[in-house]
């Protein structure tokens, strides 16, 4: 089996539920499976630290899911149309993955949460991009012919999949975006593997 990282950053639970639904569509493709990862919190205090192992889902990330992966979906909630601050922290401390080529030729795509549906979606999709660009990755997001991006009223971007929680944070992905996250984890998938040699 060939793994592809999902990897994450969520406060309040959406972008966990995205990750999850992205990793069924990886699974929908054989030869492919999923490793899902996060990115702990950041604090404003210096002394703080975050345990090592999380309380709860997936382990922490480290620099060897990188380097083993085919594929990375990377996503992250919406924080004034830019990425939130763990990820970025974590992107920010990938120089050896950079100098070492790690992620250099490998597919990504990128996925995001916001309370509203105009909360700045496309601004921290494209926000992730740039430094997977950086890191001389393939990235790609969701192609027209998937007909539910042009039909749906809820989350769902040609960036890359994408949920709206309201203002009363609902983590639980519409139809619409259960479809759209499935359907960006089976492209990534196949696009791995084909670029890995494997189809």
């Amino acid at each position: 089996m060939h793994e592809i990282l999902v990897l994450y950053y969520s406060h309040r639970g959406s972008v966990r539920a995205l990750a999850e639904q992205i990793a069924v569509g990886i699974h929908q493709v054989p030869g492919a499976c999923a490793r899902v990862r996060t990115v702990p919190r950041v604090s404003t205090v210096c002394e703080a630290v975050e345990d090592d192992i999380p309380a709860d889902g997936p382990p922490y990330v480290e620099v060897a899911d990188l380097e083993a992966c085919i594929g990375l979906a990377l996503g992250s909630p919406t924080r004034f149309g830019n990425m939130a601050a763990p990820m970025k922290y974590f992107l920010d401390g990938l120089a050896g993955a950079w100098v070492n080529g790690a992620l250099e030729g490998k597919p990504a795509c990128v996925f995001t949460s916001s309370a509203s549906m105009h909360g700045g979606q496309e601004g921290t999709l494209l926000s992730m991009m740039l430094p997977l660009f950086h890191h001389g990755m393939l990235v790609m997001g969701l192609p027209f012919s998937e007909g539910v991006l042009s039909s749906t009223r809820s989350g769902g971007t040609p960036y890359g999949a994408s949920h709206v929680a309201g203002v009363d944070g609902q983590p639980e992905p519409s139809t619409d975006e259960v479809h759209l996250a499935q359907a960006q984890g089976r492209r990534l998938a196949e696009t791995a593997l084909r670029l890995a040699g494997v189809r």
